[in-house]
């Protein structure tokens, strides 16, 4: 192989580092996530995500749930309901009755960084749900804090009046909706299962990644049978 080829070959390896720098670079920067309002259950101590909707679940008697809104990217990392959350405080004032079950929820309706633009959150706050024995989550949350809003989807966009707008949109690192998220079953909000057009794909960036690679082998081939 000639020192030209060589040359042509080092040419076509740097060029396709810069594209694959370029591409890197011209990706957008991730999406803070999906603002919506998460569901919970308080297990003992702590709370843990609902493996369900609340229009599915139907909680026991004595049982806690939690509500919260606020922006995240997953359940991984999706911010808890704040506050007291011992059933006896919270249902103190309200006695039981023969045919209903008592269930005690917290509603949070997170912070002002959380907040849709020109909207400013209500103060978290816990309420005694007393409802039939058969009666869903849902249905308690409806007997405390209405007005609740629900998308076609059946997810629960607000609760008592807030937002006042929107539901599961997705927002960018400027807290700017950017899309909407899809709903899951029973309101229960899954923001796995936004529309991921955040950027280059996976594909596309290693593809180009294995070209450069190639292309590397190709000099170090092309020396080692000059050497």
């Amino acid at each position: 192989m000639t020192r030209g080829r060589v040359r042509r070959g080092r040419t076509a390896v740097g060029a396709f580092l810069a594209l694959l720098l370029g591409v890197l670079a011209a990706a957008p920067a991730q999406a803070a996530g999906y603002r919506y309002w998460s569901f919970w259950e308080r297990d003992g101590e702590r709370w843990t995500y609902a493996t369900q909707g609340p229009g599915t679940a139907r909680p026991d008697d004595g049982d806690v749930q939690g509500f919260r809104f606020s922006v995240s990217d997953d359940s991984k990392d999706s911010a808890q309901p704040r506050g007291p959350a011992d059933f006896a405080d919270i249902c103190k004032d309200t006695p039981a009755k023969d045919g209903k079950k008592r269930v005690g929820l917290v509603v949070d309706f997170g912070t002002a960084g959380d907040a849709p633009g020109g909207e400013r959150p209500p103060k978290p706050r816990t309420a005694c749900a007393q409802v039939g024995e058969d009666a869903t989550s849902a249905e308690a949350l409806a007997s405390v804090a209405k007005p609740l809003r629900y998308d076609n989807k059946a997810l629960l966009c607000a609760i008592d009046g807030y937002p006042k707008s929107g539901c599961g949109e997705q927002v960018s690192g400027d807290g700017d909706p950017s899309g909407k998220k899809t709903a899951t079953t029973d309101a229960q909000a899954d923001p796995d299962n936004g529309d991921g057009d955040g950027g280059p794909s996976v594909g596309l960036i290693a593809g180009i990644a294995a070209v450069a690679l190639l292309g590397g082998a190709g000099i170090w081939q092309a020396r080692r049978r000059r050497g």
